[in-house]
């Protein structure tokens, strides 16, 4: 009997917080920046256009037996011509979390 190769399957794909959206003077906390890993285009973002995201991060001390937290948001549309999206989160990401990583859950589906 050969057991069959099974490959992990991973429920999301990666993305960099690169930021707040901002003009010249202003900058609005309410709204962040992502890259999405392998996304290079304009067009390629819009299959990601509604998907959650969330931000993990450690927090010092201990609740509910973890110490992992998690904010959650939402795809709202794309930011420019390579890639970026725009995502709006239950709280605002705090400045600390500039370049570091956020899932990107591949559901809910639109397809």
């Amino acid at each position: 009997m050969q057991i069959a190769n099974i490959h992990p399957c991973s429920l999301y794909s990666k993305g960099r917080f690169l930021g707040f959206k901002r003009g010249l003077r202003n900058q609005y906390e309410h709204t962040a920046l992502i890259q999405l890993e392998n996304v290079n285009s304009k067009e390629e973002t819009h299959f990601y256009e509604g998907k959650r995201v969330a931000y993990l991060y450690r927090a010092p001390t201990a609740k509910k037996g973890t110490h992992i937290r998690c904010i959650w948001g939402r795809i709202t549309r794309p930011h420019g011509n390579s890639g970026t999206v725009r995502a709006k989160f239950r709280h605002n990401l705090p400045p600390s979390a500039m370049g570091s990583t956020v899932r990107v859950m591949l559901y809910p589906s639109n397809i």
